[in-house]
């Protein structure tokens, strides 16, 4: 229900255009603070990530291993090589092959950051193709989750008399 202000003129009629400033301002508003809270809402999830189920590939026939061991040395095969001569020593081994794939193991001690600056010295030896080796586990079982359906035990749980 309308009501009048005054009795006098026509100088306050009605308006029957919508004002849209107010849901432009809330807009962008709600914008700007989805922009920020979108970013930070994926960095901090917890996570368990399955076991890969890959088939491995197929090896080939001598395999050009690179190991970064715990004290953060260098080894070529089994020999101990410095990081100022890795790549005379990849050129040795590869006849100067630089798409044969370098085979990159790390102890689990090592830090991430470490295993970067190896894989650095490889990309600045040319040596693109590197595959990071790892050990094999077998998938785990799916945990049981409470009881079935029809109120009996979980296969594998032990029932009780």
């Amino acid at each position: 229900m309308a009501a009048r202000l005054d009795d006098g003129g026509d100088d306050l009629t009605e308006n029957h255009d919508i004002n849209v400033t107010p849901f432009i301002d809330v807009m962008l508003v709600l914008l700007i603070i989805f922009m920020v809270a979108a970013p930070l809402s994926t960095v901090d999830v917890p996570v368990d990530l399955p076991v890969a189920s890959a088939k491995p590939q197929p090896r080939p026939n001598k395999p050009l291993f690179l190991t970064v061991k715990s004290d953060l040395s260098l080894a070529f095969g089994n020999d101990t090589v410095p990081r100022g001569a890795l790549r005379s020593a990849l050129d040795a081994a590869t006849s100067s092959d630089r798409q044969q794939r370098v085979f990159l193991r790390a102890d689990k001690t090592v830090p991430y950051g470490e295993l970067m600056v190896v894989m650095n010295l490889l990309r600045a030896a040319g040596y693109l193709k590197v595959a990071l080796v790892g050990l094999e586990e077998a998938p785990l079982p799916p945990a049981n989750k409470g009881p079935s359906a029809a109120g009996a035990p979980a296969s594998g749980a032990p029932t009780n008399p």
